[in-house]
């Protein structure tokens, strides 16, 4: 396959259709949690490690998204916890499970709060650790992740589990072994894409909520840019219904 731009658009075209058409189940399930969740006066709880944290950026705090959301990130840690910030400089601190525990205390999530955790690989310490500790607590959990990458790479975690076996449903982002599209003459790939379908899932999954509080009678308390007039004000007045619960640290 010859190395393009236009090689990756029609690459890309593919596995979005595929994503599309092979989670529409899920994602309505996802919407279901979700959506329950919120009219129950929880909030979500967006967790990612490496780039899967742009996922967590996708669900919470942007523009057209949803107020009630709250973004988990290993910088918690430092940020909100007592840990010293050089541990931010471990470049394997996704694979620790012991920094779940505390990332779970400093969210301090309420029980009704569902959990969106987001791992191309769905093998990591950190990420499997919180999945376990999520179910243990009670809370519904929904996994993104690339279903075929995962199946291949061996668990990082203790209890041989991946992020998809633990979690109440699954958004496979269809990304490929190694995540990248074309494949090089010289072997490895370039471009990947699990960034891409895993932003779409988020999308599908924010339009399938709203419908659905829509539905209930309910008016769903989205966020306005704030870069149009009267944006702050308007985001202001709905994150204030969630004080303390959601952070917007940068």
């Amino acid at each position: 396959m010859t190395v393009s731009a236009d090689a990756y658009v029609a690459a890309l075209r593919s596995v979005l259709d595929r994503v599309v058409a092979g989670t529409a189940a899920e994602v309505a399930t996802a919407a279901d949690l979700v959506a329950g969740a919120l009219l129950r006066g929880g909030v979500i709880q967006a967790f990612g490690t490496g780039h899967s944290e742009a996922f967590t950026m996708e669900v919470a705090g942007r523009a057209g998204g949803l107020i009630a959301t709250n973004r988990i990130a290993l910088r918690d840690v430092v940020l909100y916890g007592d840990d010293p910030r050089e541990v931010l400089a471990d470049g394997h601190l996704e694979r620790d499970p012991t920094v779940a525990g505390r990332l779970y205390e400093l969210a301090a999530p309420h029980p009704e709060d569902v959990f969106v955790l987001a791992s191309n690989s769905g093998i990591n310490g950190s990420i499997v650790e919180l999945a376990l500790l999520v179910k243990e607590r009670g809370h519904d959990l929904i996994a993104v992740t690339s279903v075929e990458h995962s199946s291949r790479v061996a668990p990082r975690h203790r209890s041989g589990k991946r992020l998809a076996d633990i979690a109440d449903v699954v958004l496979d982002n269809g990304a490929p072994y190694g995540d990248a599209l074309l494949p090089l003459p010289s072997g490895g790939s370039v471009c990947a894409v699990s960034s891409i379908t895993a932003a779409l899932l988020a999308q599908l999954v924010v339009a399938e909520v709203v419908r659905r509080i829509q539905a209930a009678g309910e008016v769903a308390p989205i966020y306005l840019s704030a870069n149009v007039p009267g944006g702050d004000e308007h985001n202001d007045v709905l994150e204030s219904r969630y004080a303390g619960r959601l952070r917007r640290s940068a």
